[in-house]
């Protein structure tokens, strides 16, 4: 993940990236990943760069991986995937030795918005990890440098409603340190910064079915009832926030 104005490594790896809170979203979500949809959305997504074999990747937020392997073995592309929790990258690297892409996806402990790269990247891609930056002016122009010219961005983010919010969403969002747009405040805010934006899309609905699919999971999982019932109640108060409060999910892409 990575560092915004008042959320740190520290505040990440103590909270909410635990390593124990870390593998119980790996159980819900499958085996390297930790964002809704696991590898299926995952390769829809890739799918959609259209990109040619050997094109470089810079996977922002690559938490355990899971999306940097898919692009290294599936599809033949090169992966600078950066994280900002060290519990994060501690897991991807175990991971990856498990592997035989090391030659093909670089694990680095990064904050995005010290990237120095420049006309380097031929797509930059992110699963849910821009909510936790506060300065996204300052994160999509340091993203946009690095992309080469018609360079790609894609990513997925928890969006909200405009303001005034619920006030039990808005005591979740200060709780988790996130910050969130609306789906019509990125785009404009893509558009200034110089993007050309291909698609600015409200997926809430499949949001939700993704996370209905999720609890099936969760209800099958031979893990500690007590384990079972947290993690169940996290999915229903997810739903809730969505179904019945200002949470949205979004879907980005464009061009440089």
């Amino acid at each position: 993940m990575s560092k915004p104005t008042g959320t740190t490594q520290s505040f990440l790896d103590s909270g909410q990236y635990t390593r124990d809170s870390i593998l119980r979203y790996e159980l819900v979500y499958g085996t390297n990943f930790v964002s809704p949809g696991g590898a299926r959305c995952a390769t829809q997504l890739i799918k959609k760069l259209r990109l040619p074999a050997c094109a470089r990747v810079l996977d922002v937020g690559c938490g355990l991986g899971g999306s940097a392997f898919l692009m290294a073995q599936e599809f033949n592309l090169d992966v600078d995937a950066i994280d900002l929790s060290e519990n994060m990258l501690a897991l991807a690297r175990e991971r990856l030795a498990q592997t035989e892409l090391e030659n093909r996806v670089h694990l680095k402990h990064q904050d995005c918005l010290e990237l120095c790269a420049q006309d380097y990247y031929d797509a930059v891609y992110s699963r849910d990890v821009f909510l936790h930056v506060e300065d996204k002016q300052r994160l999509l122009s340091t993203l946009k440098t690095a992309l080469k010219p018609s360079g790609k961005l894609l990513f997925t983010d928890y969006c909200c409603d405009a303001k005034p919010w619920q006030e039990d969403f808005s005591n979740y969002v200060d709780s988790r340190g996130y910050h969130l747009l609306t789906i019509s405040e990125y785009r404009t805010l893509l558009n200034s910064t110089g993007f050309t934006v291909i698609e600015a899309k409200d997926m809430t609905e499949d949001f939700i079915q993704l996370c209905e699919t999720e609890l099936d999971t969760i209800n099958k999982l031979q893990i500690d009832p007590i384990d079972r019932e947290a993690l169940t109640k996290d999915w229903h108060n997810k739903m809730a926030r969505v179904r019945d409060s200002d949470q949205r999910w979004g879907l980005f892409f464009a061009s440089k």
